[in-house]
């Protein structure tokens, strides 16, 4: 379960048994699926870029796909969809707040 007042939600490429979860490539497949979910709505050329509330990363190791809570404000089925993903896959899913790097400020 994700409290309501989670920022972000990393999903976790590793099951609830500790396996890595496959393909190999599934994040990048997840938030490729979501890519057409932005804050402005749909634009041109949109699809060509992942959103910037379901992101690919590779964190400790680990593939995972950086859910933000803001997706489930602009639509509900939408984080219902990656959050069922996960639950379906029996992955982890830890909450979080990914804090940015002092060098890109």
């Amino acid at each position: 379960m994700v409290s309501p007042n989670a920022k972000e939600v990393f999903i976790q490429g590793i099951t609830h048994a500790g396996k890595t979860f496959r393909p190999s490539d599934w994040a990048e497949r997840l938030a490729g699926v979501m890519a057409q979910f932005h804050p402005a709505g749909k634009t041109p050329g949109a699809h060509l870029s992942y959103s910037p509330w379901c992101i690919p990363q590779v964190l400790n190791g680990i593939k995972c796909v950086v859910v933000n809570r803001a997706l489930r404000d602009y639509d509900v089925m939408a984080w219902d969809f990656v959050m069922n993903f996960a639950r379906d896959n029996d992955l982890q899913v830890a909450e979080a707040c990914l804090i940015p790097d002092p060098s890109t400020r």
